[in-house]
């Protein structure tokens, strides 16, 4: 058994609307990305005492970026998408955990819909600006094996390139 590295997990998005015209994509500069799953239980007395009645299980992401620029796309949507209320596709995928067989090429994956339920732009004196988005998930997803291109692979793996013609990453 091995330790999974945080970059390579890696989510993509994309707005639902778009899924017959556009790939997934992942955020640009990411640093940091969660899901977090919860389950309320309700009391109820009886005359044996109190016992406790789970409710449904609700799951929420968030992912933290370094703040591009105002042009930054993906973020761009997934705002316009908060303020809109238009339904998200997310995947959480292990580019660790290849398929093989039928799923060869692909990666072990969630899959979840939900709503961006906050956006916070933040940028103190001292860092870069950061923006964090919270996403409210339907359901509790689906496992899977997801399709990731080379582009898709760049860019969660984005690593400093030096100047020079040809040069190679510095690590990834």
């Amino acid at each position: 058994m091995s330790v999974i590295k945080g970059k390579r997990m890696v989510y993509l998005y994309r707005i639902l609307k778009d899924a017959e015209t556009s790939t997934a994509t992942a955020i640009a500069f990411t640093t940091e990305n969660s899901r977090s799953k919860s389950r309320d239980s309700d009391t109820v007395a009886t005359k044996d005492g109190v016992i406790r009645v789970p409710q449904e299980a609700e799951v929420e992401l968030s992912t933290t970026a370094l703040f591009a620029n105002e042009n930054d796309e993906m973020i761009g949507k997934l705002e316009a998408a908060l303020d809109s209320g238009e339904k998200v596709e997310i995947w959480e995928v292990n580019l660790d955990n290849p398929g093989t067989g039928e799923d060869a090429g692909k990666y072990a994956a969630k899959y979840f819909q939900g709503f961006v339920t906050s956006f916070e732009l933040a940028s103190n004196s001292e860092d870069h600006a950061e923006a964090t988005l919270e996403f409210g998930i339907e359901g509790t997803g689906v496992k899977g094996f997801a399709t990731i291109t080379d582009a898709q692979q760049e860019l969660a793996s984005y690593v400093f390139k030096d100047t020079a013609k040809d040069a190679a990453p510095a690590d990834k």
